[in-house]
């Protein structure tokens, strides 16, 4: 395979039946063959992030699921974020995610601040 830009659906589906047989063969990293796989993944990477793109979760859900991770129960939040009653219409959706929240929940849950921010 020529290292080039994938451009194509083909190209792309001819990559990765390549970088199949490169996995099947067992290709060592530290080998030509193995620079070579890297930099075809790497072109991969590229073109699935141009052609299909994951969307950013939506902010309340991600402070949801890094608060179960955690076992965090709502009135963990309270005294941080604010009384039992906005917590929960924060959690609800009922309240905004401000800034100065995001930046809270950035620090203290470690969620990137691009979720936060979408």
């Amino acid at each position: 395979m020529e290292l080039k830009i994938i451009k194509t659906k083909k190209q792309y589906k001819q990559w990765l039946e390549w970088v199949d047989v490169q996995f099947e063969n067992k290709v060592k990293a530290n080998t030509p063959q193995g620079e070579k796989l890297q930099v075809g993944l790497l072109l991969i990477k590229q073109y699935e992030d141009a052609n299909y793109p994951i969307p950013l979760p939506d902010p309340i859900d991600a402070i949801k699921v890094k608060m179960n991770e955690l076992g965090l129960k709502n009135k963990d939040l309270v005294g941080k974020v604010g009384s039992k009653g906005y917590v929960s219409s924060l959690l609800n959706k009922k309240k905004p995610l401000t800034l100065e929240l995001a930046k809270l929940f950035h620090q203290e849950l470690k969620i990137p601040a691009e979720v936060l921010l979408s």
